[in-house]
């Protein structure tokens, strides 16, 4: 299957090199698996309501790269429990878009089913130190951290998602795309409102989950792809225009606490020097 995935990278490469010839070749059918970390809410232009998906995520930059054919069900607020249910009652399973003659599936998922979509705005605080009102601590009374805990439940169901991938999808190079930098050590309060020990614990919470992903990735016949460290000086705090991630207050079109455009590219690039 690699082979096949190496024939139509190479493929979209000569084409761009000798001209409309080269793509005689049958191209890569593709399929985007996901949450809104791929799908690019509020990154113009929207292609699709409710998931608010954006025809600028990194899945279609990557395809443009590779050449390939593009199904992209990514939809925002997706949990392991969106890819064989419907999403918002009307949303199709996305295990439907996979076939037998699907060549490439990437997943990305996971921090929905954590709840981090509530719990980082939830850590939003006008204080740089906000004492024992922190996440930090609130997410760890009793000695227990409750979204490491999550973590850990979450584990078997993505185990159960690359197995059901694999089912449908027999011949199909796989990929668990992990999630993009978010705050450089200590974040910038104020210039993000998350105080510096809640930006710490945040970050290695999605460390955390990063981790486990590339587990089960390993486990379960997938690759695992880092796009965190190489975007490590991209996180929101980085200046506005250089930024791959957006904060709370957004300064080019994305959701707060998303990838923006500049983002969802660099995503694809790494995703694309994988292939």
């Amino acid at each position: 299957m690699r082979v096949r995935v190496l024939g139509a990278v190479l493929v979209a490469a000569a084409a761009a090199l000798i001209g409309p010839a080269a793509h005689a070749a049958e191209p890569l059918h593709y399929v985007a698996l996901g949450d809104s970390s791929a799908a690019g809410p509020l990154i113009p232009n929207q292609i699709d309501l409710p998931c608010t998906r954006s025809d600028r995520n990194w899945p279609h930059v990557l395809a443009g790269l590779v050449g390939a054919a593009l199904t992209d069900v990514t939809c925002s607020g997706a949990k392991t429990t969106d890819l064989g249910g419907r999403q918002f009652g009307v949303v199709p399973p996305q295990y439907d878009a996979l076939s037998s003659d699907t060549d490439l599936v990437t997943l990305a998922i996971g921090a929905n089913d954590i709840d981090m979509g509530t719990v980082v705005p939830s850590c939003a605080s006008p204080l740089p130190d906000p004492g024992p009102a922190s996440c930090a601590q609130r997410y760890t009374r009793g000695g227990e951290d409750q979204l490491a805990a999550r973590i850990e439940a979450t584990a078997p169901k993505i185990a159960a998602a690359l197995d059901e991938i694999h089912r449908r999808s027999p011949d199909a190079e796989v990929l668990v795309v992990g999630y993009l930098t978010y705050w450089r050590p200590g974040g910038c309060h104020p210039v993000d409102p998350i105080p510096s020990a809640d930006a710490d614990y945040l970050q290695a919470t999605f460390d955390r989950l990063m981790a486990m992903l590339a587990e089960q990735a390993a486990a379960h016949g997938a690759r695992y792809v880092d796009i965190r460290t190489p975007s490590a000086d991209s996180g929101l705090c980085a200046a506005p225009g250089e930024r791959w991630v957006e904060g709370l207050v957004p300064t080019a079109p994305a959701f707060p606490y998303h990838p923006n455009a500049r983002g969802m590219a660099g995503a694809a690039g790494i995703v694309a020097g994988e292939l």
